[in-house]
């Protein structure tokens, strides 16, 4: 295996370019380096100018989500020697407005998650002197997959609904939603399923299982959301079928 490998990283500088182009970069391809430790050789030592966005390198963090060799991925756990000999394709996140090379626009995002109150919602507080809301651990085994998102976004960059009807709320929100309508804690689904339930939600989603694949958490955000679909069927049928306040 050579020492080296080639990178070819998009770079889009507004100041400059009308449109992305790509810059070609060798870097040193070592058993150990991810592609993030790539692009931080470039950055440090060949092309200061370079802009990506990280931080923990651990999987944790969610930011230095990229697109390599056309699929979404995080680049701190994208090994290099993985697509040795090379060369290697670097680009921003689609379905993302560029701010500025591998640097994407994630306000509409940030905008849909905080749409579908990703926190618990209680109807009714008990006093403090009540001590917490216990739960057991097979409550908690309920949602658990479902909160292991880090935000990275890769499903949205995977989901071809998304990329064509941007006014989809999208799979990593719609399975935040879930994470906490499982949560034997939370009183807030009526109130997600009310923002959820159309064709901007849940049943904007054609299932086609990109998101799931793409998620480097095993989150499975297409199961969240037949899930949520199969609730707001039998929600619907409820109450066609029984008298208005029956449970």
């Amino acid at each position: 295996m050579s020492d080296t490998i080639t990178l070819h990283v998009a770079r889009y500088r507004p100041e400059v370019e009308t449109e992305p182009t790509f810059q070609e970069y060798q870097t040193p391809c070592r058993k150990d380096w991810v592609v993030l430790d790539a692009l931080n050789y470039i950055k440090d030592k060949v092309d200061g100018t370079l802009s990506y966005r990280w931080s923990c390198r651990m999987g944790i963090c969610g930011s230095c989500g990229m697109t390599v060799n056309g699929e979404p991925k995080l680049t701190c756990a994208t090994f290099l020697t993985d697509y040795a000999p090379g060369p290697v394709r670097v680009e921003p996140l689609r379905n993302f407005p560029i701010v500025r090379d591998l640097v994407i626009e994630m306000s509409d995002f940030m905008r849909k998650l905080v749409q579908v109150k990703p926190w618990i919602i209680r109807a009714d507080e008990k006093p403090l002197s009540e001590g917490e809301y216990l739960q057991t651990p097979e409550e908690l085994d309920e949602y658990k997959q479902f909160s292991m998102c880090i935000n990275c976004m890769l499903c949205y960059a995977a989901c071809p609904v998304y990329g064509l009807e941007p006014h989809f709320i999208g799979p990593a929100a719609i399975a935040l939603a879930q994470r906490y309508n499982l949560d034997s804690r939370d009183q807030g689904a009526r109130e997600r399923m009310d923002l959820l339930s159309d064709h901007t939600g849940i049943w904007g989603c054609t299932f086609v299982g990109e998101c799931t694949k793409a998620c480097p958490k095993s989150v499975d955000p297409a199961a969240a959301i037949q899930r949520y679909k199969l609730k707001a069927a039998l929600s619907w049928f409820k109450s066609f079928l029984l008298p208005r306040g029956a449970s």
